[in-house]
């Protein structure tokens, strides 16, 4: 049996029975009941992830994906492809908007080459995982294999469990790859049914002439692939990216050890629209960090059952969304668990 295949089948339901002991905890705490709104959310949904009535965040992780796309070549993008590489190097050297983010929230970032079109050296923190030089063109065919497409998913996975047996018990996901959101439009369209000028954006800020092609590249990429919606890896294989498989897989990895995960924004996103429909269960494990400025982000959520937690314009990627809400899943954690109740506080509870 393939990794993908054991841990698709082992996925479990959440603790429903959990997450109401939980709140019962929370309505004694020496606040009104349900003040802390979403936080409180937060707090009942990781006990149910967790299974534990009273669980600790220590070590967030962020796992950052990195691989190129064949569809740069249609000219959907203002950016060269070279830049993908260029910004793995940036990050290992802590000076991007996720190093920063990150180190605020006290997470650690971890960057995994599945498919860039550079050959790395041995260098610190960069995780060496390729599987191609980018995927092909998916303008004119299969972006991959779908034996690949496997593969990806599992490098995934494995990324998530090596950071949980160091530990993590917070994960998150990011991505890098100039073209990407040209892949994840694609996916959603072919997921949704939605006509892609609807669920296609801006991308790193387009003009009119570069969106209007990039809209007629994801049409033809349809058009060409007929990617069959009832079949995830058809669709993840034909339109989609190695580092969307990537998030996709390391949601998959997060949800069979338990451990919750926290979305970027559309590129993430996609990556979790591919994971719940390979298992369904899966969402229960997510968290939508924010509702970025592309305007197929909504209607992914959507799709996805997820409610974000920000809305702060935020359209860059690479994890940043997500290691702005790794603070708030960890202070609905830290409600529950370090806020004291009306007894053990020796305040009056409400009269009626």
């Amino acid at each position: 049996m393939r990794k993908l295949e054991e841990v698709l089948q082992g996925i479990q339901p959440i603790d429903q029975a959990l997450a109401l002991q939980a709140q019962k905890r929370l309505d004694h705490l020496t606040k009104p009941k349900g003040s802390l709104g979403r936080l409180e959310e937060l707090a009942r949904r990781v006990v149910a992830i967790t299974g534990n009535l009273r669980p600790k965040i220590e070590k967030k992780q962020i796992l950052l994906f990195a691989a190129d796309h064949g569809v740069v070549e249609e000219g959907v993008t203002l950016y060269p492809q070279e830049v993908t590489a260029q910004m793995v190097f940036n990050f290992l050297k802590g000076g991007a908007a996720i190093n920063v983010l990150a180190r605020q929230a006290g997470a650690e970032v971890e960057v995994f080459d599945l498919g860039v079109a550079f050959e790395f050296p041995e260098l610190p923190g960069l995780k060496q995982a390729k599987l191609a030089h980018g995927t092909s063109n998916m303008a004119k065919g299969p972006a991959m294999s779908r034996d690949l497409a496997v593969s990806a998913l599992e490098a995934g996975i494995e990324a998530a469990e090596a950071a949980i047996a160091q530990g993590a018990d917070l994960l998150a996901t990011g991505d890098m790859g100039i073209g990407n959101t040209t892949a994840s439009s694609a996916i959603l369209a072919a997921f949704s049914g939605l006509p892609v000028a609807e669920v296609t954006g801006r991308g790193t800020g387009i003009p009119d002439g570069i969106w209007e092609r990039k809209v007629k590249v994801i049409e033809q990429a349809l058009e060409v692939n007929s990617p069959d919606p009832a079949d995830p890896l058809d669709v993840l294989s034909k339109v989609g990216g190695l580092e969307i498989a990537g998030i996709a897989g390391a949601a998959l990895g997060g949800a069979f050890h338990r451990v919750p995960v926290i979305l970027d924004g559309f590129i993430s996103g996609a990556g979790g629209l591919v994971a719940t429909r390979l298992q369904p269960l899966v969402g229960e494990y997510l968290f939508a960090s924010h509702l970025s400025q592309e305007p197929g982000h909504k209607e992914l959520l959507k799709l996805m059952s997820q409610r974000p937690l920000l809305n702060l314009d935020l359209r860059l990627g690479e994890g940043t969304g997500a290691a702005l809400a790794m603070a708030l899943v960890e202070a609905g954690v830290r409600i529950l668990t370090e806020m004291a109740t009306f007894k053990e506080a020796g305040v009056s509870q409400e009269a009626l």
